[in-house]
């Protein structure tokens, strides 16, 4: 893991107010392995198989644990090292559904399952919301962002029958909006190129290395298998961006905003990639 230096350091609010995430991290040990039953397979390079949604993985153990967990990318599985849920699954089973899993109750598993793409979107955008609030060129903002955290996390707690009633794709353009203001005026100044607007961009396989992508808005930006190495992506606003196997070694991402784990476990990468504060460098970059 590495520290946030430069403009990225400068740009994040004092550490004692960062928002704690610990519970938008997946704990699969507290969850009835409901990515792996609920969640369709279609068969491909991320996955060895076909399965249907609401069909348990062939490789699911009783227990709920993955039984190649260890070798899921060599077997065929990488779509499965990608995947992060945010912590909806234990949300689901362990508050929504009290700690009462489909195993033992199986009239509950239809509900169960249809409501984790619900969950999971409203954690991932409480995953946006927290980093947020810990950046200081976003303080203008803070009173909206800290209400609309709350609004978030309010609608996580709804029922199951409340939470697949909801439209959250309404919900999700009104924080999405904010965001938006958020990354603005996150990335003024950041320097960059003159082409900084890339947002929704098709940069599949595109060559990239060395660019100057400071600041740059790759919002929902399509950069799978594209080369960007030695990039300088530093305050750059990579929210929803598709980074599957792109070239990140040397790349400079200190300071970019709205990255995943879920983002740097599907790309490639080196010893010398700076990756943001509070992320992990992938193992398979080793």
């Amino acid at each position: 893991m590495q520290h946030v230096e430069g403009v990225g350091r400068a740009d994040r609010s004092d550490r004692a107010g960062i928002a704690d995430r610990s519970d938008l991290a997946a704990d699969c040990t507290n969850c009835f392995a409901l990515c792996c039953v609920g969640l369709a397979f279609t068969a491909s390079q991320d996955f060895a198989l076909d399965k249907s949604a609401g069909t348990p993985c062939p490789n699911l153990a009783a227990d709920d644990r993955c039984s190649i967990h260890t070798g899921l990318r060599g077997r065929g599985f990488q779509g499965c090292t990608v995947y992060d849920c945010f912590g909806a699954g234990q949300k689901l089973s362990q508050e929504t559904f009290g700690g009462i899993s489909w195993r033992v109750a199986p009239h509950t598993a239809p509900q169960m399952f249809a409501a984790l793409p619900v969950m999971r979107q409203l954690h991932e955008m409480l995953w946006y919301l927290a980093e947020a609030e810990t950046l200081a060129s976003a303080s203008a903002l803070r009173t909206e962002i800290s209400w609309s955290a709350e609004e978030t996390q309010r609608l996580t707690r709804l029922s199951v029958e409340e939470l697949l009633a909801l439209d959250v794709a309404a919900h999700r353009a009104g924080v999405s909006e904010l965001l938006s203001e958020v990354s603005a005026l996150t990335r003024a100044g950041a320097g960059g190129g003159r082409k900084r607007d890339r947002r929704g961009a098709d940069l599949i396989g595109a060559r990239l290395r060395g660019a100057d992508l400071r600041g740059a808005d790759l919002r929902g930006t399509y950069l799978i298998g594209a080369d960007l190495s030695r990039a300088d992506l530093r305050r750059a606003d990579l929210i929803g961006a598709d980074l599957r196997d792109a070239n990140l070694a040397g790349a400079d991402l200190t300071g970019a905003i709205f990255v995943t784990q879920t983002q740097l476990n599907a790309a490639r990468g080196d010893q010398g990639t700076r990756i943001p504060e509070g992320l992990t460098r992938p193992s398979h970059w080793e």
